[in-house]
Order: structure tokens, then sequence, then C-alpha cells
């Protein structure tokens, strides 16, 4: 095998919690993430010549800087596979960027999980998933996640990942506005010890076992959204945006600033991206729905 291709989905929070703040400064979470179809595509092939060697093709729809060189996460996983197992060749890494950067949906976290499961098959390395996660969680917290995907009960401060029951078929329309938000930011801001109702993500569960979207679409919450809504208007806007286009609801993915909308009819997806649209709330606009069927990375392989 010379050429390997991947598809690197992207996720959401269909719901987040946020327990307690340790004494040693990290947050105890509880949260439920899911694995959608809208993904990045990356194209691995072997070249004779040594090292590492990325190239960015974008989409016009995501115009952010997205760096090439040892920063990127999927230069640092590759790195870290060919390190530790002697690999002479070189990688030639093309990435076709259409997850929104910086958005809260593990961007770049995705990229690297398919990055150690391609390295893994194309070099023939013989590394089980849970192999591959063990050493994805030194290069960040959502990758171990990405490599397996699914529908997950995340806890502790995100390293215990529980598997949990798929969500019902649904419509998803992805709204990124122009704005960064800094994660650091909203978890100083979140004050823990001064919230009353948090959401409810044992109830989720039980919704999702039940097979429940309506249900599960009453219960959904993100205790972030109390933080970033009040420093970004834009979040409320986009969200009621969606829910007068019919969505059972909407929520601020991770910590924003992604806003995401679910609806039962392809038809009131579509009217909502036409609404956000006219009204100039995001230029980062998908159509998309959960992918429940989720085992691994998927592949389409090729010889060169």
């Amino acid at each position: 095998m010379e050429q390997i291709k991947k598809k690197a989905r992207a996720k959401l929070n269909l719901g987040l919690d946020v327990i307690r703040r340790r004494p040693d400064g990290y947050h105890e979470v509880k949260m439920i993430m899911q694995t959608i179809e809208l993904s990045d595509e990356l194209t691995f092939t072997k070249i004779p010549q040594p090292g590492i060697f990325i190239a960015l093709e974008k989409e016009d729809s995501n115009p952010s800087f997205i760096p090439t060189d040892e920063s990127n996460l999927i230069y640092k996983a590759a790195k870290m596979l060919m390190d530790q197992f002697q690999i002479k060749q070189g990688i030639h890494i093309l990435l076709k960027k259409t997850i929104p950067v910086a958005a809260g949906m593990a961007g770049g976290s995705t990229d690297a999980a398919s990055t150690f499961v391609a390295m893994n098959e194309l070099f023939e390395l013989g590394l089980s998933l849970t192999q591959l996660e063990e050493m994805a969680v030194k290069i960040g917290a959502d990758v171990p996640y990405c490599i397996s995907g699914g529908t997950v009960l995340s806890q502790g401060i995100g390293e215990v990942l529980t598997p949990i029951e798929n969500p019902p078929f649904c419509y998803l329309v992805i709204a990124k506005p122009d704005i960064d938000v800094s994660t650091k930011y909203v978890y100083e801001n979140l004050h823990v010890d001064q919230i009353r109702e948090h959401p409810d993500i044992d109830a989720m569960i039980q919704a999702l076992e039940k097979k429940d979207l309506d249900q599960l679409s009453k219960l959904m919450g993100n205790i972030l959204e109390k933080v970033t809504q009040t420093q970004y208007p834009i979040i409320s806007k986009l969200k009621e945006s969606m829910m007068q286009q019919g969505a059972k609801t909407s929520l601020m993915s991770g910590s924003g600033p992604t806003v995401f909308g679910i609806f039962d009819e392809k038809e009131k997806a579509e009217a909502a991206i036409r609404a956000m649209k006219e009204q100039g709330l995001a230029k980062q606009l998908f159509l998309t729905f959960f992918s429940n069927d989720f085992s691994g990375q998927s592949a389409d392989r090729s010889m060169i």
C-alpha cells in the first residue's frame, strides 16, 4: 500500500456539564460527545524523501490560516509514530479542510486521529485502537475520542470515555459565526459554585437509550453557554434564528462559537440555512447528520 485516504469527522457536544473545579485547576466535566458526518479529508502518500510534508487544499468556506509545520497536530501525530518505529520513508499529507477552524468541533484533533490510524495502516505498524488512543492522548485530550468516535459519555477531565447509545437520525445545521472564542476565557469565567441549573446528562442518556429525539432535544444543554452568550450575543441570535425555522433545539458546541440545530425535516434545515445567510449571521453554514455507524476513522485505499 502506497497511499491511503481518510475522512476525519467532526464532533459536537450534545450535552456539556461542568461538575466542579478541582484543586489542581482542571475542571471536572460530564458531557456527551457525538461524531457527525461533516469531515475533513486527508490523503497520505509514502515518498522516498525522509520527512513529513503537509499541503493544504482549503474549502472556500474556511478561510482561516492553518499551519503546515511542526505546530500542526497532524505533524505531531505523524512524527510520534515515525520516531517510535524508526520509519525511514517520508510521508506527504494532503489536507482538504472543511471543518471550521477554532469552532469547538475538534477539527484539529480529528485530523490528528486520522493521522494515527492512517500511519498505522500505511506502514503496517500493527497497533490496536487502544494502543493508538494511549499514544494519542499525548497530542491532545480530544484525539483519543476522535480515533474511536461515535456517541460517548466523557467524564473526569475528559479522559474517561464510555460508549453509549447512538441518537436517532435527524438533520443537523451547523453555523460558525465569524468570531473566535477563547476556551481559556470561557472556563476562567465559569463560576460553577454559583450555577443552580445543570444539564441532566443522565436523563439524556436515558432518552438516547429510548431513541427519543423529542425528549433528547428538550434535555440538551451546555453549561458554557452562560459565559459565551454573555460575551458574544451572536450565539443567542443564531439559536433564535434556528428555532424560528422549526429546530427541535439549538445549542452551542463546546466553548463555542459554533451553534447547531436539530431538525426532523430536511426542508426546515435548508430554510434555516437560508435565513441565517439572509440575516448575515454566519458565513460558514453546513447541513449534515450524526455518524451513527462509526468505528474508527473510515478509509478509502488506493495504490499509486
